[in-house]
């Protein structure tokens, strides 16, 4: 056999054997336990067919999931090759060097249609250290038909004094209808990110500039008292344990007036295999405090990132290239329709003609793109973070500081109670880490 024939037989067996899958590999993937995960899950077949790679799922409840990522990269414990973390945890991690850099993606995956404000929470330095699955803020969903009934029209920005009228209004108990439905489970990305945004559009802050606590100032028990009164007047009994997958499911069986949560929960009310009442959800922005010029909108991620350190790099970022792509949008698109597939992420589906029809596709955008995270408070604070503190301490702190407020929620403790023990804890743990 002639030497380039010989070539051209290692060049063929070669593409032969990758081809049936002989260096593929099963990569592992921790991910939290929401509906856009789950379906993503479902299309796994289609990333295996393209490269030959298996994934195998660890899929947790939001803060299982938190705890165990945490514990897992802080102790090199390698368990996973891609990570499901957010906007609080990147930039952090990747600073450490904790993560792999996203910083050789292909020319095909299109790196610059990623939002800017998606892209910018993902990175340290410039570079980008995790994919954005789907990107969200949160915004108000109300049924319509019960905003009818009541005899009132939501504003497109309306203000907190008109959410608590209008949950008053819809309250309906003898038919197992609460007037609102909000977050109060523990956990700093649970109830304590929705009581955070709520601080902040009545004028409160977790730090002044000195890093002093700001739990004994008059706008935290302000925005304390309003949720406390407004959920328990025309809130779900037990809302101190409600999160976010509870409060989709009350919605979807018609048990809520109204609920402000994360725009990516849109698909999920609207979708009839799913919610009892999908022809009749609208949409507004997150409330403010009346006379304060801040809403309660979050900015938010879930993202792709691959912990250094993995032996499967290269499968790795192939599966971060395929979920997050343009194509992977328009394989859930063709498969369940616009409305499904993931939001937030990329500028060019809300360049999409079709997207565009979605109902809840512009209110999206516009609660992202009024969501910002170096000006999230009325008074000045050193940090960045609407509903998070970009430090690495903050994690810690806030679900302590959630927890006292869950107990108040419960009935456990007074207002008063748990802002003198969140004053205290933040302080301690502040002063402890050199803040102070």
């Amino acid at each position: 056999m002639s030497l380039k024939n010989a070539l051209r037989a290692v060049t063929a067996l070669t593409l032969i054997t990758a081809t049936t899958g002989a260096f593929a590999e099963t990569i592992t993937i921790a991910t939290v336990n929401n509906g856009d995960m789950i379906r993503m899950q479902g299309y796994t077949d289609d990333f295996t067919a393209k490269t030959g790679h298996e994934v195998e799922w660890v899929t947790l409840e939001e803060n299982v999931l938190r705890q165990r990522v945490t514990t897992d990269i802080t102790t090199k414990g390698g368990q996973f090759d891609i990570m499901t973390i957010g906007m609080y945890e990147t930039p952090i991690w990747g600073a450490n060097g904790w993560l792999v850099p996203l910083n050789d993606l292909s020319e095909e995956y299109d790196v610059n249609d990623i939002l800017p404000a998606m892209r910018g929470g993902l990175s340290h330095d410039g570079t980008l250290f995790a994919a954005p699955f789907y990107g969200e803020s949160s915004m108000v969903m109300y049924r319509t038909d019960l905003m009818e009934k009541a005899g009132l029209e939501m504003p497109e920005a309306p203000t907190w004094q008109f959410i608590r009228e209008a949950a008053a209004a819809m309250d309906d108990p003898e038919n197992d209808i609460n007037g609102i439905c909000l977050r109060g489970k523990p956990g700093w990305g649970e109830g304590g990110a929705f009581i955070t945004v709520t601080g902040n559009s009545f004028g409160a802050r977790w730090f002044d500039e000195d890093w002093n606590a700001q739990f004994d100032q008059p706008e935290w028990k302000e925005a304390l008292e309003f949720y406390v009164s407004l959920m328990n007047d025309y809130g779900p009994e037990g809302y101190a344990t409600n999160g976010f997958n509870e409060n989709l499911s009350l919605f979807q069986q018609g048990k809520c007036g109204m609920w402000i949560d994360a725009t990516v929960a849109a698909s999920f009310v609207t979708n009839p295999d799913d919610s009892t009442v999908a022809d009749s959800v609208g949409f507004a922005l997150a409330p403010n405090n009346e006379g304060v010029d801040k809403r309660s909108n979050w900015l938010w991620a879930w993202a792709l990132a691959i912990p250094a350190g993995t032996q499967k790099e290269e499968a790795a970022k192939a599966f971060i290239e395929w979920a997050t792509s343009k194509e992977y949008i328009e394989l859930v698109a063709a498969k369940e329709g616009w409305a499904n597939v993931p939001p937030g992420a990329r500028t060019s589906l809300y360049e999409n003609p079709e997207y565009q029809k979605v109902p809840f596709a512009k209110m999206t955008l516009d609660s992202i793109n009024a969501a910002d995270p170096t000006d999230p408070t009325v008074k000045p604070v050193p940090y960045v973070g609407i509903q998070f503190v970009a430090i690495p301490e903050f994690a810690g702190i806030a679900t302590e500081v959630s927890q006292e407020f869950s107990a108040v929620y419960a009935g456990q403790q007074s207002i008063d109670e748990a802002l003198e023990k969140a004053q205290a804890l933040t302080n301690d743990a502040m002063e402890a880490a050199g803040y102070r």
